[in-house]
């Protein structure tokens, strides 16, 4: 990352802190860029999130650790990383109709780690998330040996826990990720 986008970065999430101050309750701007300043592998992270559209904050998610955790609030699922299935080995079970991405695989490559669901719930606290959409959270390793996935959303002022075939996918289903620095 050149210094022209590192600062554009920089502003960009400087800027939805600054306006979103009930996601991080007591933490400063300036604490959370100097931990930035010192991590690149953490800003290239946080770089793919908003290039795909996840418009990362930082979110208090669990109030209790001294890590700051970024998490994508965009609305709707992340538009960049929809439409991909729940993993490598589901993308892989595929026969035909293949979508280009599954939700791990891109994840790892982001840097960052799907939402639990423990965290999902957390994150609904700040606001009212995927109203249209759905996004695959972590899935516990019982479920997904058995072929299914889980994914969230919310409707009607509550939040769903869902099952899927981990191999399938939908134009309104992403995911949402968090990168803990």
């Amino acid at each position: 990352m050149n210094t022209k986008e590192r600062d554009a970065l920089f502003r960009t999430l400087a800027a939805r802190f600054e306006r979103n101050t009930h996601r991080h309750p007591g933490i400063a701007w300036l604490e959370v860029r100097a931990r930035l300043d010192a991590n690149a592998a953490a800003l290239r992270a946080l770089s793919e999130m908003e290039a795909t559209g996840g418009e990362p904050d930082v979110v208090s998610l669990d109030g209790e650790s001294a890590e700051y955790t970024f998490c994508d609030c965009s609305a709707e699922s992340p538009v960049g990383r929809r439409s991909c299935c729940y993993d490598q080995d589901a993308l892989d079970s595929r026969k035909e109709n293949k979508p280009a991405h599954s939700a791990v695989a891109m994840a790892a490559g982001m840097g960052i780690t799907l939402l639990t669901e423990a965290e999902y719930r957390a994150l609904q606290a700040f606001g009212a998330f995927d109203l249209k959409t759905s996004s695959w959270i972590s899935t516990p390793s019982h479920i997904r040996a058995l072929g299914g996935a889980l994914f969230c959303d919310r409707r009607y002022d509550t939040v769903f826990v869902y099952h899927n075939g981990a191999s399938s996918y939908y134009a309104a289903r992403g995911f949402r990720g968090c990168l803990r620095l």
